[in-house]
């Protein structure tokens, strides 16, 4: 399933980003709908911002790929805007909290996680080998294919 405009309209949607890093620089006390403290989180990365969506309102929840750092091991690897995540490291995601994917999918840098997705390229699982948090430059991300502003 690919994710629409219509998706983002509906309000079921939020995110994170898993670089660890704001794109606007944004202090921790405003980050959107109060999300933990990010220092609890381990600093590897993979350069992607994760965000909660549903084909219509009612349906299940489900996670999809919002922005891709063009420097990122997870835009090196394939993983692109849209795709949803269906499994961290051979496990579902599917009724799992927003926080506890992101806690799955962030780990020590230079060690990898295996993120099946299901994307315009069908169902497939990347490794990806996660990075310092402070090796991304912040504010390059990628939405929609453009440079975030």
């Amino acid at each position: 399933m690919r994710i629409t405009g219509f998706h983002i309209a509906t309000g079921l949607m939020m995110a994170f980003l898993i670089t660890g890093t704001a794109l606007a620089d944004q202090h921790k006390s405003q980050a959107p709908y109060g999300h933990r403290d990010d220092t609890k989180l381990s600093n590897g990365i993979i350069g992607i911002s994760l965000q909660v969506g549903a084909e219509r309102i009612g349906d299940p929840a489900i996670l999809y790929v919002g922005m891709v750092h063009p420097e990122g091991p997870a835009h090196q690897a394939g993983l692109g805007h849209g795709d949803e995540v269906v499994s961290v490291d051979g496990t579902p995601v599917k009724g799992k909290r927003y926080e506890e994917v992101v806690g799955m999918i962030r780990g020590e840098a230079g060690t990898a996680v295996k993120v099946g997705v299901r994307g315009e390229n069908g169902l497939r699982e990347l490794s990806i080998t996660r990075v310092a948090g402070d090796k991304l430059s912040r504010g390059t991300s990628e939405s929609h294919g453009n440079p975030a502003p």
